[in-house]
């Protein structure tokens, strides 16, 4: 799909949204995926997104369905409760997940997130708050954490030069 923050990739299998990539090359099909296009099964996520990035939307109630390790899926499910405008440290996503020495696994797990935005790997920042690693670029983690911010303050300012 292309959106305000370039072209996204989304794909599906039959439990849910699997990916959410934000441009590069297309991934290859692991060995026992079989790829069909069907515009029709990811058309909500896709409405979903184009709320979001327009500011009108907060939550998504799309099916995922990422695959990962146990560690990936409990990191990725914490990113999951991080409020919209609110952003969490590594440390503090490792504390939540049982492992407190373990950020840097959460900063791996982040970067393993195959389903960018909906999974909001871009509210996770540095102990001292500044912005690390996003596989969008920098630009993109501190675009995203901006319109959040803008929309949390009633302004829509920004978010309309995305």
């Amino acid at each position: 799909m292309n959106s305000r923050m370039g072209t996204l990739l989304l794909a599906s299998s039959n439990k849910g949204l699997r990916r959410v990539q934000l441009g590069g090359d297309l991934p290859k099909p692991a060995s026992d995926e079989f790829w069909i296009e069907s515009r029709d099964q990811l058309l909500k996520c896709e409405e979903q997104l184009y709320e979001y990035l327009q500011g009108k939307r907060r939550e998504f109630s799309c099916a995922l369905d990422p695959v990962g390790t146990d560690f990936q899926r409990r990191c990725w499910d914490a990113l999951l409760t991080i409020p919209y405008g609110e952003t969490r440290s590594y440390a503090e996503i490792a504390q939540q997940v049982g492992v407190p020495r373990a950020f840097r696994a959460v900063g791996q797990a982040n970067h393993a997130n195959p389903i960018a935005i909906i999974i909001p790997c871009h509210r996770v920042i540095g102990s001292g708050g500044a912005l690390t690693g996003y596989g969008g670029g920098l630009n993109m983690k501190q675009q995203l954490l901006l319109l959040e911010s803008s929309v949390r303050q009633g302004s829509l300012e920004f978010a309309a030069a995305i």
